[in-house]
């Protein structure tokens, strides 16, 4: 018998524009999958929401809600901080909901290395190709390319923890590679890599 609690947590990586947070939306839409908001101190982009995207604060109350201990994982990512709450994340958990992360790998760790008595899945999501990468990234920031650029060097660090992660996928399109999270979750499969297969890609991404 698993020792497991009833909730899991899901965490989903990617270098930034690989798709990770369209993928966190789309699995948060199945019965008892819920996302974890994390706190930010980066501004809001267009339609982005208070409260439902993202809690936007101050770099100042940030730092006071690390030195109280409320962050399950917090990390710096391009200038800014996130973090996720710890009390809203177990409390989902503690009703029974699978909660969702959309993390990087510095949080990935922190929460791996908690050891918390929930199941804890890791998936890391690589794009297609780099030029598709970019073209998401120049689409995504409204063609701010000072911001494209210093995203797309972080890109290497970003791509070479894939080896962290219980899962990887290629996210070619869309909603194949939501069916094939989705089929991961729902059949519980044990951690499956296809080593050779990934590591080609990987290495076509960084010529």
């Amino acid at each position: 018998m698993s020792s497991f609690k009833k909730g899991g947590m899901f965490v989903l990586s990617s270098p930034s524009g690989a798709g990770k947070t369209t993928l966190v939306r789309k699995i948060s839409k199945n019965k008892n999958f819920k996302i974890s908001i994390s706190h930010t101190t980066r501004l809001p982009r267009p339609n982005e929401k208070n409260g439902k995207d993202y809690f936007f604060i101050s770099k100042g109350q940030f730092k006071k809600l690390i030195k109280k201990g409320e962050f399950l994982e917090h990390a710096k990512v391009f200038n800014n901080y996130y973090g996720s709450s710890k009390n809203l994340v177990i409390n989902k958990l503690r009703l029974g909901n699978n909660v969702v992360f959309d993390i990087d790998w510095q949080g990935t760790r922190q929460i791996r290395n908690k050891k918390l008595n929930y199941k804890l899945t890791t998936f890391f999501i690589l794009p297609p190709s780099k030029n598709e990468l970019l073209k998401r990234l120049i689409k995504r920031e409204k063609k701010n390319m000072k911001t494209v650029t210093k995203r797309m060097k972080e890109f290497k660090k970003d791509l070479s923890k894939w080896r962290e992660y219980d899962h990887v996928v290629i996210n070619d399109d869309l909603n194949t590679c939501y069916k094939n999270i989705m089929n991961i979750i729902k059949k519980n499969y044990k951690a499956q890599i296809n080593s050779k297969l990934i590591n080609n890609h990987v290495k076509k991404l960084l010529k």
